[in-house]
């Protein structure tokens, strides 16, 4: 990846909506090959996809809520069948595999208290293997970006 690839994903994370025509302009190239690299990016899998960014609040799921979880065990069997449970829950918007004394580290999404609460009693706690849930909620943001910085 070149400095030109760059400027073109530069360009793409802070509008995934531009033409090829208004890209290529911002990155100082003809559109042929501006399209060109940007195809090569994407076969690459370097661009992963394009998605509108929707405001959870707007949507109906202000409650953002940090999850650290413990397994009782870290044998292969039992880590597949907590990501597997994991990856298939909607409200679950991030899962880290993390160092330190707490194994995951989950961005669950809830409509309000009384939802999270169900989503831990009827789908969480269902999950076998788990050795502790601590939950931290979050009451605000100070930064969410969507743009890598430069490598």
């Amino acid at each position: 990846m070149d400095s030109k690839d760059r400027q073109i994903l530069r360009e793409l994370q802070g509008d995934g909506r531009l033409t090829n025509q208004e890209l290529s302009e911002r990155v100082n190239l003809s559109p042929s090959p501006c399209l060109r690299r940007v195809r090569l990016l994407e076969e690459q899998g370097v661009i992963r996809g394009y998605t509108a960014l929707v405001d959870q609040k707007s949507w109906g799921l202000p409650v953002t809520v940090f999850i650290r979880i413990k397994l009782e065990r870290h044998g292969d069997e039992a880590v597949n069948a907590f990501e597997e449970a994991i990856i298939a829950m909607p409200q679950v918007m991030d899962c880290w595999l993390m160092t330190g004394r707490s194994d995951y580290l989950l961005r669950v999404i809830a409509s309000d208290l009384d939802d999270y609460e169900h989503f831990v009693r009827r789908e969480l706690q269902r999950v076998p293997g788990i050795a502790s849930i601590d939950t931290s909620f979050a009451y605000g943001s100070v930064k969410h970006a969507q743009v890598l910085p430069d490598a």
